[in-house]
Formats: C-alpha cells, structure tokens, sequence
C-alpha cells in the first residue's frame, strides 16, 4: 500500500512536466552518444576506470558496504600484484596468484547466477509464495549481479596484467616479439618450473597438458593461463589454443561467464558516471 502511495504522489509530483521530461530524454541522449565516443577513446585505460570509478560513485553516495569489500579486494589483490611484479620471481608465485585469481573468478561467477536466479524468481512472483517482499529480493538480486559482474571484470583485467608481467620476467614470454630464452625439455614457460610428470601419464599431485603446437605445461598453469589471464595463445610460441580441447565440461560457466564481463566492461566502468553526471545537469537546468 504504501508504495503505491509514493507512485501515485510521484505521478502527481510530475503532472504538467512533459516539455521538462522531453528535455531530459534529450540530455540523457546526448550524454550517451558524447559518453560512448569517449569510452571508445578511452578504452585502453578502462582498467583504472573500471577500478576507481564505481569506488568514486558509491563513496559519493555513502554506500559503504561496497566501499568497504572494494578496499578489501584492492588490498588483498595489491599485495598479490606486488609479489607478482617482484624480480626475480619466486617459483612458487605464478602458482599463488592464479589460486589468488581463480578463487575470485568462481565466487563473482557464483554471485552472478545467483543474482540472475533471484531477478527470474522475482519477476515470476514467486517471492510471493514465502511472503517475502519483490522489492526487497529484487534489490539483493542486483546487489548480487553488481558485485560479480564487477569484481569479476576487475579481477580478469589484473589477472592478465599479472601473467603478461610474470611470464616475461620469467622471460619464455614477451607481449611482442621473440622470448629471451629458448624454452628446456621438461620446463614450463609460464612459472618455469619442471613439469612433475611426462605429457600423457597421470600425476599425483596435477598432469601435464600438452597444446596443438606441441609445448607442455602444468595443467594449472595454463588453464589458469587461459581461463584467467584471458590468453588464448601458447605462452612461448603464441600459437591459437585450442580450449575445447583444453576445457572441461565444468569448466565452460566460467569461460562463459569470463567472456560476459568483457562485453560489460566499459558500461561498467563509465556507466555510473554517465548517471551521476546527467542527475547534476538535469539539477543544473531545474529539471524535475
């Protein structure tokens, strides 16, 4: 009752505004053509984007909960990024901040079916049905859907950052051109440590994968590679990975779920601000 109270004073709130609502409409056109040309410029730095800008909007607005799990996440991650950028690298740091990346990748894949399950349930009304209020689970569905969407695209970016930076110092790898050091029998080029088993026998502690171009890796490195680091090329030789050979059933969500935040990425970096910076213009012009 009460919220269609507020809905109906909110209509009587805007009666005889529609010159003013046009106006707005056109506001929030030219704020989404001007923002989309500056997000595809912007593009190569949408990282530091995606990082501090729903963190600059949510402590504008007092949202300390995510303020709070931001901070959490950069700290715990700042120190994974240090000991990644350390040289010379430990042998058992590729290792760490894969685990480190991975564990996040599953957990904002979990929140993010979570959260859609619970928008599907509530608009089926079946929050009805346990005397639960729409409203109330609609609003810790999106909660669900922004925290593993957005810590999810995060975590991808750093975990590419990390792998480009940990296997050139480990030097099988370069973003560009030839690696500095010819790759040994029995080495994996992405923590360049000895493989524990030959490609093909089962090990006890994780096999050893062999790609199409013939190079082997421990079977956690390259899909933490892969799947995290978001490389779907040989780490030495930068030929195609073929991932269906490489993933597993199980595996796919998460492939899914890695290639979904990329599509979203920018729209979740800019697109707080683009709301933030339309509502003060709209009370600029005493648009109501």
């Amino acid at each position: 009752m009460r919220a269609r109270l507020n809905h109906l004073r909110l209509h009587v709130q805007h009666e005889g505004h529609d010159s003013m609502h046009a106006e707005m409409v056109l506001v929030n056109i030219w704020e989404c053509v001007k923002n989309s040309l500056t997000m595809f410029i912007l593009q190569q730095v949408s990282m530091v984007g995606v990082w501090l800008a729903p963190f600059i909007v949510c402590l504008n607005l007092q949202w300390w909960v995510f303020v709070f799990w931001w901070l959490v996440f950069t700290c715990i991650t700042g120190l994974v990024m240090r000991s990644a950028m350390q040289r010379p690298l430990q042998p058992t740091t590729p290792r760490q901040v894969y685990k480190w990346f991975l564990a996040v990748h599953k957990l904002c894949t979990f929140l993010s079916v979570t959260g859609y399950a619970l928008v599907m349930m509530t608009v089926m009304g079946l929050p009805a049905l346990f005397r639960l209020s729409p409203i109330t689970m609609f609003d810790y569905s999106l909660m669900f859907l922004f925290y593993g969407i957005y810590f999810g695209v995060l975590g991808r970016d750093l975990a590419e950052v990390c792998a480009d930076k940990m296997a050139a110092h480990i030097g099988y790898y370069k973003p560009e051109g030839m690696p500095t050091r010819t790759l040994e029998h029995g080495i994996c080029a992405i923590c360049g440590n000895p493989q524990l088993v030959p490609e093909g026998e089962e090990g006890v502690i994780e096999d050893t994968l062999r790609l199409n171009c013939g190079h082997t890796f421990h079977e956690f490195c390259i899909r933490g590679w892969c799947i995290v680091g978001k490389k779907h090329t040989c780490p030495y030789c930068k030929e195609k990975v073929d991932m269906n050979r490489m993933v597993n059933y199980w595996e796919k969500p998460h492939v899914f779920f890695g290639q979904m935040v990329d599509w979203v990425r920018l729209m979740l970096a800019w697109q707080p601000l683009i709301i933030v910076l339309v509502q003060n213009i709209n009370r600029w012009l005493d648009l109501k």
